[in-house]
């Protein structure tokens, strides 16, 4: 096996790019960080002496990657044209945080993920050791990478699909309006939304291959048919573990907290349908952190059904 980065007398090297060529990169990254209970409390009410650690590592991480060239000896200076983090606590002691990269460039953006990760998550560590220095950083791991020869890569434990359309309904048991952005706010769900609220199903999703499964039986249903707030496509959402983290849109953090739902009760959705599919294939989750979420924004499933996300 050729190992690119030590030439032919085993002296350590810059890999020539020169002749590959431009394309668009992405990176996705995950980490997490256990910071016990009392400064989980802190962290979420803004009262840590330090101030505000999310604000602070977030631009901690950003001004990391622009440096990864310096930090890390033999990877190469890009041009990033996106550089993002993103923080939501889960219950009742821990913190994750995505970090996502853009470029247009002849080499990957893995590097600049993760080193914007690595210094996010020891930031975190430092704003809140005055609370407590046993803190641990539990997960630091690449999850999705894209562009260059090489192609798409996902990480074991990862599904990647997109966002097909949104939906929202003003009154419980209705089909819902389909739309194309919405805004999903923080342990509420998206805005406007009748079953969003400080509840375990803020948030209905449900996928393209459940709906057209309806239609080749001959049912006329659409987007919100089913009262779904989102229907996604290459995903097989229902087989998806409890507490499987979804990140997609403008930094959005959804948990997933249910698999289908008994319906005790035939709803207008029922009639106009003539069957519903939301009860054995839909699921339900809490939103951990919210933004802007659009059709045809990636969505990126992270499975915590493995010891280093699971605390098992």
């Amino acid at each position: 096996m050729s190992i690119t980065h030590l030439d032919s007398d085993g002296r350590a090297r810059m890999v020539d790019i020169g002749s590959k060529n431009e394309t668009n990169r992405c990176a996705i990254a995950f980490g997490m960080i256990r910071v016990g209970s009392i400064a989980m409390e802190k962290l979420k009410s803004g009262t840590l002496s330090k101030g505000d650690a999310f604000s602070v590592s977030r631009i901690a991480g950003i001004l990391a990657a622009k440096k990864t060239n310096e930090l890390i000896p033999l990877t190469h200076p890009i041009g990033l044209s996106y550089i993002q983090l993103h923080f939501a606590p889960i219950a009742p002691d821990s913190v994750c945080v995505f970090s996502e990269a853009h470029a247009h460039d002849r080499t990957g953006v893995e590097m600049e993920a993760m080193t914007a990760l690595s210094v996010a998550l020891l930031n975190l560590y430092d704003m809140v050791k005055g609370v407590t220095k046993g803190a641990t950083i539990e997960c630091s791991k690449l999850l999705f990478k894209s562009g260059g020869k090489s192609g798409t890569w996902l990480s074991q434990d990862v599904e990647s699909g997109k966002v097909e359309k949104l939906a929202i309904s003003k009154s419980k048991g209705t089909p819902k309006e389909p739309r194309d952005e919405a805004f999903l706010k923080p342990e509420f769900g998206l805005l406007d939304d009748a079953h969003a609220g400080n509840w375990h199903r803020q948030v209905s999703l449900l996928g393209l291959e459940s709906i057209t499964t309806m239609k080749d039986k001959g049912l006329e249903v659409g987007f919100g048919s089913f009262a779904e707030n989102i229907c996604t496509s290459g995903i097989k959402l229902y087989e998806l573990p409890i507490g499987t983290l979804i990140f997609s849109g403008d930094g959005c953090i959804l948990e997933v907290t249910q698999i289908g739902k008994e319906c005790h009760t035939k709803c207008a959705v029922y009639y106009k349908a003539g069957d519903c599919v939301m009860p054995r294939e839909g699921i339900f989750a809490r939103v951990l952190s919210g933004g802007t979420i659009k059709t045809g924004d990636r969505i990126i499933a992270l499975h915590r059904n493995v010891p280093e996300l699971s605390g098992g």
